[in-house]
């Protein structure tokens, strides 16, 4: 069992930046790679961001690509995600999730286990 908590969410302006956190917890943390999904009103939730499982290559979905910044803290089981250039369109509930060793990147069905989602709202 893995459980995850985002923090980090909350109301900005367009042009304006926010750092999403996400702790991992269980005896099964290590065993996973965390990675972030989002859904907007009224939107099919969408990838963001993620490793591969070994950390040397890191995956953005083409909307957030170039704005986005995925790190880690391994000693803490910890991941974040750094947000610039915020425009509206990025307005949704961002959700961390873990998926194991060997399962598919980009589609949310590879991943086991999800946080509750922290709302981030981008006021123009």
């Amino acid at each position: 069992q893995v459980q995850l908590v985002e923090s980090g969410g909350g109301l900005v302006q367009t042009g304006g930046s926010l750092r999403l956190s996400c702790a991992a917890s269980g005896p099964s943390a290590r065993m996973y790679v965390m990675g972030w999904f989002r859904q907007g009103p009224e939107k099919e939730r969408e990838f963001v961001a993620t490793t591969s499982w070994s950390g040397l290559s890191t995956y953005y979905g083409n909307s957030v690509r170039g704005r986005f910044n995925l790190s880690d803290d391994n000693a803490k089981n910890m991941v974040f995600l750094e947000m610039n250039s915020l425009t509206p369109e990025d307005t949704a509930v961002y959700y961390c999730a873990a998926r194991g060793r060997g399962r598919g990147v980009f589609r949310s069905e590879e991943y086991d286990y999800w946080g509750q989602g922290t709302q981030v709202t981008v006021s123009s």
